[in-house]
């Protein structure tokens, strides 16, 4: 299945690379939040798939929402999560930051992950259990320690005007942090925690489809994944605390204020 997930991932990139600076069709889910023809003609290829050569698995995907399995069994135990464009007002604008994501649970649990950068045709995957790569060689999570040398990233919500609480974090983790980054991609911003770019990553706002790669990438490269509170993640819940284990407690405390 990791290799399936792979080379879906790599197709519907070849795809946004294709179209990209392209005259494209934008639309609005909401007041800032876009939709491209590129977000749902990769949709549409990877939920083909799927459904393809795993015609009995349910499929949570961003653009679509929730689909049942073809037997019409909502509770099917497999569930594909997938974001086909994460960082789709960078892709609007031209940005080079964005990427494909797909996610596997079974009964409620992550097996599988992929994270894909077609850009710099970087492959992101990992495997309950089997660890995490990049281009199939071994990732694993920084060694960073102290916040004040910590180099964190994180995402702005399309309700940030309704979060009074994000401008208040963000000021005293650039206060506090070596540096913060924000840039439009939560999804890549979990992978590069997973191979150590990143030290630490937080977010509230945050969407299944947003984490469900990300958050196994990590834990499986030996980093630690929590909601604000320290408590296991849940993916369907937005708010979400991800970090190579070394500086979770220290971003815990300046959340917590």
């Amino acid at each position: 299945m990791l290799t399936f997930a792979i080379n879906v991932a790599r197709d519907a990139g070849g795809i946004l690379v294709d179209r990209l600076g392209r005259a494209l069709q934008v639309s609005n889910k909401g007041d800032i939040d876009l939709v491209t023809e590129a977000d749902l003609a990769t949709e549409q290829l990877i939920i083909e798939r799927i459904r393809s050569h795993y015609p009995r698995h349910s499929i949570l995907a961003e653009e679509s929402g929730a689909s049942e399995n073809s037997s019409g069994n909502p509770e099917s135990e497999w569930k594909w999560i997938i974001d086909p464009l994460d960082g789709t007002t960078n892709y609007a604008h031209g940005y080079p930051c964005f990427c494909v994501s797909i996610g596997l649970e079974r009964a409620g649990k992550l097996e599988l992950g992929v994270v894909y950068d077609p850009l710099r045709n970087e492959m992101f995957a990992a495997e309950r259990g089997q660890g995490a790569t990049l281009n199939e060689r071994p990732i694993r999570v920084s060694a960073v320690a102290e916040l004040n040398q910590a180099l964190l990233c994180t995402g702005f919500p399309y309700n940030v005007r309704e979060r009074p609480d994000f401008t208040r974090d963000f000021s005293n983790f650039t206060m506090k942090a070596q540096a913060v980054r924000r840039d439009g991609s939560a999804a890549l911003d979990l992978a590069y925690v997973a191979c150590g770019r990143f030290d630490g990553f937080w977010e509230d706002g945050l969407n299944p489809w947003d984490l469900a790669a990300g958050v196994l990438l990590i834990e499986e490269a030996g980093g630690k994944v929590s909601d604000f509170e320290g408590a296991p993640l849940d993916i369907y819940s937005p708010r979400v605390l991800a970090t190579n284990g070394l500086v979770h407690q220290s971003m815990m405390a300046v959340i917590r204020g």
